[in-house]
């Protein structure tokens, strides 16, 4: 089955992912490079988003111009991680509603658990799930299949770096949903992390690490 995944391969993003690969990256530098990835990012994710024309006066005449209807956008970060992306996400689109989902790995089975979820009424929105990381897929998939099973019906996913394992799982359970990332890597390691990688996007969020 071939991988159904949009890696967006800019020269800005190329650059910038690799300073945030960077281990010796202090956890300020870290979260203001992730905040340019994400903007970089949004551009690809909403390309197809639609748009309503609107009437517009410049300083020197009216014209057409065109809206976004954000109210129909649900911006859900897997927590705690995909925090980490969601001020860079609402500073372009800040009319869209925000919805959380909590989701911690069992560092024995890598299996993921909901510990919370709390989501905007409007199940036709456009849900723009953000996280850091898909590595093993377990968080994204269980994310859209708990929301499906809810009731939520259109999905996009973002995040920073890929592993083949965990497309290949959101593509076998979800097909439909797209992802969107800055970098597809070599593998998961016997740990579940994404090899290279960038370590733990939580721990170097919210600078956690030991």
């Amino acid at each position: 089955m071939k991988m159904q995944i949009h890696v967006v391969d800019h020269p800005l993003i190329k650059e910038k992912m690799t300073r945030l690969r960077d281990k010796n990256t202090q956890p300020k530098d870290f979260r203001q490079l992730l905040d340019q990835i994400a903007q970089l990012l949004l551009f690809e994710v909403t390309r197809d988003l639609p748009v309503r024309h609107k009437k517009v006066t410049t300083p020197l005449a009216e014209t057409t111009g065109y809206e976004l209807d954000v109210s129909g956008i649900t911006v859900v970060p897997i927590l705690r991680a995909g925090l980490g992306f969601l001020d860079a996400v609402m500073d372009l689109v800040p009319e869209a509603k925000v919805g959380h989902i909590g989701l911690t790995r069992d560092e024995e089975t890598l299996q993921p658990i909901k510990y919370y979820c709390k989501m905007p009424k409007d199940k036709d929105a456009e849900i723009i799930l953000i996280d850091p990381m898909l590595a093993t897929g377990g968080s994204a998939e269980a994310a859209i299949t708990m929301l499906k099973q809810d009731g939520y019906k259109h999905f996009r996913f973002m995040c920073l770096v890929a592993a083949p394992e965990g497309v290949a799982l959101v593509n076998r359970s979800h097909p439909e949903v797209p992802i969107y990332t800055a970098a597809l890597d070599d593998h998961l390691n016997e740990n579940g992390y994404i090899v290279p990688g960038l370590g733990d996007a939580g721990d170097r969020v919210f600078g956690t690490l030991e």
